[in-house]
């Protein structure tokens, strides 16, 4: 009998069985492309499953699963067809929703696997010991061109930063008006119907005190260059952290010397450090002191299917990595309580949310 799954479901699925079928992954690049130089071997996959925790041994051209309940050898060549089968039908749909491929159940119950997105509570999809089965096991998540990805950033309500309405005092019908204007791009023509009434929108502040120090953690000021990129992104709909980040060295909102941003790329060696540490475990209502979560890492599926490896052990090519191909994205105004003024102790104020996903290309 098939089942349904999302592409994302499938995409971690498909994942776990390629690596164990090619018993290697190789490093990628800040393009997206394998590294032909950095193979790394995989000799054991552990992930959680419904009846505990399950190691995957790669044993030659084999298999070997060790559970609480389970103790079976298993080919790669048949781990391999099934990843293969799995992502012929991801391919081959236009529906985000995929119906089970003929045989994948069955090879699923053979193995025991009745959860495709692995269950923990550390973020982690599996654990990785490289060349050796006793090597220190490396977390990782999985990420996927293939289907939707879960944001790099997705703090709700917490990720708010407010701007102060400065200018001309807005009377309530003023305010009301700002707030009823609707188009395909509200929260942008707000902006601007607050500029053309002589309202200038100024940054003030971090709306939650947790994430208001977390990014204090990156730099005292960094919080001002998050809100001008902000800004740029909603009015001038530029989406791109390297390119915002460009745009913000010659805006230089913290008013820094020319040779801090130039010869030391201050900029972007800041914003480097927040994706890095977004990547590895930072949230926005979590308070955060420079510790790393299990999340050592990303599995990348490529949209033609590779998988690439990208750890913080090899944290040059991961931050270039998460610099390259990371965005600012527009999430719910209505869920995440932003782009709206509200008066607080007779001031108005502004906020805007702050949402970062990997790039689909």
């Amino acid at each position: 009998m098939s089942f349904e799954a999302t592409k994302r479901e499938w995409s971690e699925l498909y994942t776990f069985f390629r690596l164990l079928s090619d018993g290697v992954v190789y490093a990628g690049s800040p393009q997206v492309q394998k590294r032909e130089d950095v193979c790394l071997p995989i000799a054991l996959i552990q992930r959680e499953e419904h009846d505990g925790t399950r190691k995957y041994i790669v044993e030659g051209e084999s298999v070997h699963i060790l559970g609480e309940k389970i103790d079976k050898v298993v080919s790669r060549e048949d781990f391999g067809f099934v990843a293969d089968t799995v992502l012929a039908a991801m391919k081959g749909s236009s529906e985000d929703v995929v119906l089970s491929p003929d045989g994948v159940e069955e090879f699923l119950n053979e193995v025991s696997i009745f959860d495709l997105e692995a269950r923990t509570d550390d973020r982690t999809d599996f654990y990785v010991a490289f060349y050796h089965a006793d090597a220190p096991l490396v977390g990782f998540s999985i990420r996927s061109r293939m289907s939707t990805m879960n944001p790099l950033l997705d703090g709700g309500r917490a990720a708010n930063l407010k701007f102060e309405q400065l200018g001309i005092k807005f009377a309530n019908p003023m305010v009301n008006s700002v707030n009823a204007l609707e188009f395909p791009h509200t929260v942008a023509d707000r902006m601007l119907l607050i500029e053309r009434l002589g309202g200038i929108l100024k940054y003030s502040d971090v709306a939650d005190k947790v994430f208001r120090s977390n990014l204090l953690m990156i730099d005292l000021h960094f919080p001002r260059v998050l809100a001008e990129m902000l800004r740029i992104m909603h009015i001038e709909g530029i989406t791109k952290i390297s390119e915002l980040t460009e745009l913000i060295k010659e805006i230089n909102p913290l008013k820094i010397k020319d040779e801090l941003i130039n010869k030391h790329g201050y900029y972007e060696f800041k914003m480097k450090q927040f994706l890095m540490a977004l990547a590895l475990g930072m949230r926005p209502a979590k308070i955060y002191n420079g510790d790393d979560s299990a999340v050592s890492g990303f599995m990348l599926v490529a949209g033609d299917g590779g998988v690439l490896c990208y750890q913080k052990s090899d944290k040059k090519a991961f931050e270039d990595f998460l610099y390259f191909n990371t965005r600012l994205e527009i999430g719910s105004t209505e869920k995440d309580k932003y782009g709206l003024l509200e008066r607080e102790n007779g001031v108005n104020y502004f906020k805007l949310n702050l949402k970062i996903g990997l790039t689909k290309r």
